[in-house]
Order: structure tokens, then C-alpha cells, then sequence
């Protein structure tokens, strides 16, 4: 028979053994609730404000930045009913989440990933690349995806209008609509091919560095005027009449690449933000540029397997 008077501490030590176990359940449990509780809203705000700026790190001087653009519907085409018959009828058109290039591709990125500057007006490494095709473009688009691992092309046209318009607004350039205010937001002419106001904000007859006028209401500088940029559509005049509304990306073929903004040798029409335009895709052109978009749900920068996101 068992003994219980023979270890009179035993019942006392059972008891404290009992507490130990019970503090330890108690804790892990206390731990599980808390990995299961939704986020706060300061953590929701941090990544929401984390999202508007994208940098890419081509090196560790080298990089693009990158401006998040959030997706919605919009009347596309020539709202003010002043331009082309291309721009015609207005349509509805719904755009995902994306994310576009808060500047012009610049001759530094250019040399950084090709190895080579084309560009006529070879003046500075943030300067806007140009004389380079559509077709050399993807060449670019290539090699800058496998450095970063992103995928990154070029806009559409919808999705570069809407960016341009701030999200579509109703504005007849990018981030404005007074004629009056081009020489703050844009390198451009007073007439098309070459005529120029010798003026502090409007005098270049050349491409001037990236970022050098106001930007838009999204941050996206040059959108209108400096370079025309390619996007990655096939150019159809008659293409608004298919109204074609989710994300459309263009006809399945064509001649001409579409692009869109005007340059430092267009005037104000060309520089509306519903001008459409086309060029060869194998042209090359010293009033020819493009900027890069990303899509958000695929958009991360990487340098030496991490990434960068900065507001």
C-alpha cells in the first residue's frame, strides 16, 4: 500500500507543476490569438503609403522610379470635342491597378542596360533617351526584366491616357487644361516643328533632362511635351469605335505603333493628352521616347535578392 504520510512535500510539488503547466498553455494560447487578429490600421496605412512610389535599383546608382495608379473607369477620347476624328467616339474604358514610370526612360538607364546612348541629344545622363525604336524598346524591356526580375513593358494606350488625365479626369494635358500654363508643365513648341517663345520656361529647342516641369496630379512628370513616348499598342484611327471597355490593349495588328504626348518640336494640339499618334515600329526619332509600366500585382524591385519600395 501506498504510503502518502512517507513524502509529505510531494503533494505540494505536484501542485506547483500543475501552475507551471497551466502558465504555459495559457501563454501559447494568448500567442495564437494574437497571430490571428487582423491587421492594424497604422500597418494598413504604412503599406497603402509603401505603394505609391516603386524605386528599381539597376545598380546602386542607377534606378526607376515608379508611380502606383489606381485602377478605375474613365470616358477616353476627345472629351472637349476640339480634336482629331482618332480620338473619336468617347468611351468607357476600366483599367486594373498599375504601376507607370514616375519619368521619361533616361539616357543613364538606357547605357546601363544596352550598353550604348543613341540619342541625338546626348547632353546628360538624365536626359530622355531617344532615337530608339518600338522593336528596340523590347530589346530593353528584355534585358531590364531579367536584371530585375520584374515584368515590365510598356503601357497601353488606355492606361496611358488615364495616367496622364490623373486618373481620367477632365483634362485636356497632363495635369492641366490652360493653354497658358505649357511652358511650366512641358518642353514644347508654340507651333509644330520648331517654333519657341525665347522665354525662362520655354526656350529649349531640344529635349531638356527629365522632371525639369511640374508634374501632373499623379507625380508623373513630362507627360506632356519633351518626348513623344511609344506605348505598347498597334496605331488604329478607327479603333475608339469598337469601344472595346476592361483593360484593352489595342488591335492584334496593325503598321504603326501608337504614341502619345508630343514633343520639344510639337505644339499644343499634339501635346493634348487625347492625341494619338503612330510611328513605324522600327523608326527611330529624335523627338522618340517611352516610360515603363509595371503591373501591381507583379511588381517588385530587386537588387543583389531584395527589394526596394520607398514612399
Amino acid at each position: 500500500m501506498y504510503n502518502r504520510k512517507a513524502q509529505p512535500g510531494l503533494s505540494a510539488q505536484c501542485i506547483i507543476l500543475a501552475l507551471f503547466l497551466l502558465a504555459l498553455l495559457v501563454s501559447s494560447c494568448v500567442k495564437e490569438k494574437k497571430s490571428v487578429q487582423p491587421p492594424s490600421k497604422k500597418s494598413v496605412t504604412v503599406r497603402e503609403k509603401a505603394r505609391k512610389q516603386l524605386t528599381v535599383l539597376l545598380d546602386p546608382s542607377t534606378v526607376m522610379k515608379f508611380v502606383f495608379v489606381k485602377g478605375g473607369c474613365y470616358q477616353m477620347g476627345d472629351v472637349f470635342g476640339e480634336g482629331d476624328s482618332d480620338e473619336r467616339p468617347v468611351h468607357e474604358v476600366c483599367l486594373d491597378d498599375f504601376y507607370l514610370g514616375q519619368y521619361e526612360a533616361t539616357q543613364r538607364q538606357w547605357k546601363k542596360v544596352m550598353g550604348n546612348n543613341p540619342s541625338k541629344f546626348a547632353l546628360g545622363d538624365n536626359y530622355p533617351v531617344e532615337q530608339v525604336s518600338w522593336s528596340d524598346i523590347q530589346d530593353f524591356i528584355g534585358k531590364i526584366n531579367l536584371m530585375t526580375g520584374n515584368t515590365s513593358r510598356l503601357p497601353t494606350e488606355a492606361e496611358w491616357e488615364y495616367a496622364a488625365r490623373d486618373r481620367g479626369k477632365r483634362e485636356r494635358f497632363a495635369g492641366f487644361s490652360g493653354e497658358s500654363s505649357l511652358p511650366k508643365y512641358a518642353n514644347c513648341c508654340d507651333d509644330d516643328y520648331g517654333s519657341k517663345t525665347e522665354g525662362p520656361d520655354n526656350e529649349y529647342k531640344k529635349t531638356v533632362p527629365v522632371g525639369k516641369h511640374r508634374p501632373n496630379g499623379l507625380g508623373l512628370y513630362d507627360m506632356s511635351g519633351n518626348v513623344w513616348e511609344f506605348v505598347q499598342d498597334w496605331y488604329d484611327p478607327a479603333y475608339y469605335k469598337t469601344r472595346a471597355g476592361n483593360n484593352p490593349t489595342g488591335p492584334d495588328h496593325g503598321q504603326k505603333k501608337a504614341i502619345r504626348g508630343g514633343s520639344w518640336d510639337y505644339g499644343p494640339r499634339s501635346l493634348r493628352a487625347a492625341d494619338r499618334d503612330g510611328i513605324e515600329p522600327d523608326k527611330r526619332s529624335s523627338s522618340g521616347g517611352f516610360r515603363l509600366a509595371l503591373p501591381a500585382n507583379n511588381a517588385f524591385a530587386i537588387s543583389k535578392g531584395k527589394q526596394y519600395f520607398l514612399q
